[in-house]
């Protein structure tokens, strides 16, 4: 009778990338196939999953405001449980690992317990669904620089940063603030005129994506449009008007004001 061999405790953490299925990496998708648990957040896809192997355990640990969900606390005592539980654990992350996703944690926390951590890059939302829109990070002439940043802190309140880009004239990409766009519009617009484009984008690579094309001035005739319950990109800057809709949408604006 032949002995079961323990498995290695191992962690990859693997972005899935910005939504679509077919833009994780060939790399994620191969080291997917070799897990023996797959633990995955609210930003990766049904169609994804439904890519996945069907003989592993596959468990949400989720983390969405207003949900019930998981701390970080607990998600990194499940990545270590797991490991040692089956083997290979594949925490799979949307966008990039590294990109506001607390990767750094869970490393420290895995090591702590003698257990390796891999790393498979993923294409980062950020810069993937502003793209898949035809708005540009950079234009020789118009953005020779882009910013990705959070709107809020810990606390709530507005992080120094958004003040910092606002009164440069980087492109600025804000991740998680569909909820405080409003007030988000408010501080940029101290700092940029009335004029500047915007881009609000939510479920960015997805059948339903949705993308509305403003100004600073006009975006909150919009709000009504936008769902608070999606994730969504708001993307400030003059590349913005590279997007093809955007001067056709001004161009309605003026006709029908009466200007």
């Amino acid at each position: 009778m032949g002995m079961e061999v323990e498995k290695e405790a191992i962690i990859s953490l693997v972005g899935a990338g910005p939504g679509a299925k077919d833009l994780i990496t060939l790399r994620g998708m191969k080291v997917l196939q070799s897990a023996d648990v797959i633990l995955y957040d609210a930003l990766v896809s049904n169609d994804l999953l439904q890519e996945l192997r069907s003989d592993i355990p596959k468990i949400y640990i989720g983390k969405r405001c207003g949900k019930h969900s998981h701390t970080q606390e607990e998600i990194n005592e499940l990545l270590v449980a797991y490991a040692l539980q089956y083997g290979h654990v594949v925490r799979l992350k949307g966008g990039d690992p590294f990109v506001f996703g607390r990767a750094n944690e869970e490393i420290a926390y895995a090591e702590a317990f003698g257990i390796s951590v891999y790393v498979v890059p993923g294409i980062s939302s950020s810069l993937a669904v502003p793209t898949g829109q035809g708005i540009p990070m950079t234009k020789r002439g118009v953005s020779s620089s882009f910013w990705v940043m959070t709107a809020t802190m810990k606390d709530g309140s507005f992080s120094k940063d958004l003040e910092y880009a606002s009164r440069s004239s980087t492109t600025m990409v804000v991740l998680m603030g569909i909820k405080k766009l409003v007030q988000i519009v408010d501080e940029v617009n101290q700092y940029r005129g009335s004029l500047t484009p915007i881009a609000v984008i939510q479920n960015g690579t997805l059948g339903n994506e949705q993308c509305i094309v403003a100004t600073l001035g006009t975006i909150k005739d919009y709000v009504g449009r936008i769902s608070i319950d999606m994730p969504g990109i708001i993307v400030i800057g003059d590349v913005v008007a590279e997007h093809p809709a955007f001067f056709e949408e001004e161009v309605q604006r003026v006709l029908y004001s009466g200007y």
